[in-house]
């Protein structure tokens, strides 16, 4: 079986599901409110910022690891091919992940490529697709590692919440307890250990909401507004993706099934 026979089943497996059409819907919809209530592409983009940090985090997460789980049967029939695991592996993952990054590209870019399209907003898809890249990895390396679908949901969920939600109340009470010390580097330092954060910053120093942040915001901006932080932006998206991702696959190579 070839990868591009395996990715293409993919692709049509989940096409056929009521919960990505749902999903592609919620994102369009949302897009089109935001942006035709606002009237303004860099507000609406700000608005949507919020939403897509939550949703597509937590929904390609629960989506993907549920996907596998129920795929299970399918990829122990692909591992009786002369096919390495690593290849099917990679080819599962790139047709689930591909499909997801459309649905949001599309749910997303559809009303900003009707009411204007600018730089904001492919920043916008590009940290969206980053997301989706990267979450969905999470999703293969919880499958690869817990067995029983109810705890990897459960992993999933905390997963989720942890940086989206206990990560910043983390870095709160920090700037708390040292907020008698220079925290400049920290706060970099902080940015880059939580991919959703450092999505959030990377887009609101793109718009006029960064004079807002003050010190803060003038410090961020001060290194993520140059070429280099910029590539180390970059760099740690995909440094964030390739951890969760090579040591799935690692895991799946060696996995008993």
């Amino acid at each position: 079986m070839k990868n591009r026979k395996i990715i293409k089943y993919v692709i049509k497996d989940i096409a056929r599901s009521r919960a990505v059409a749902v999903y592609f819907v919620l994102l369009l919809v949302a897009s089109s409110v935001v942006v035709y209530s606002t009237g303004d592409t860099s507000r609406g983009t700000i608005s949507l910022l919020n939403i897509v940090l939550l949703v597509v985090p937590l929904f390609t997460v629960i989506y993907s690891l549920i996907h596998v789980y129920n795929s299970h049967e399918m990829i122990e029939t692909m591992l009786v091919f002369p096919v390495r695991r690593s290849k099917i592996f990679s080819a599962y993952y790139t047709g689930l992940s591909l499909t997801l990054s459309v649905c949001v590209i599309l749910g997303l870019g559809i009303p900003f490529l009707v009411n204007g399209f600018t730089d904001i907003a492919f920043y916008l898809l590009y940290i969206s697709v980053f997301l989706t890249l990267i979450f969905t990895a999470f999703a293969f390396l919880i499958t690869s590692l817990v067995s029983d679908k109810t705890k990897g949901i459960g992993i999933s969920l905390i997963c989720w919440l942890y940086f989206a939600v206990i990560y910043d109340l983390l870095v709160v009470a920090f700037y708390i307890v040292f907020s008698d010390y220079p925290l400049e580097t920290a706060t970099i330092v902080f940015t880059m250990l939580n991919p959703v954060d450092l999505a959030r910053i990377f887009i609101l120093l793109k718009t006029d909401v960064a004079v807002l942040m003050g010190y803060t915001g003038a410090v961020l901006a001060k290194f993520f507004g140059t070429l280099s932080g910029i590539f180390l932006t970059a760099s740690m998206m995909i440094i964030w993706f390739l951890i969760p991702y090579l040591t799935a696959r690692m895991v799946f190579n060696k996995k008993d099934f």
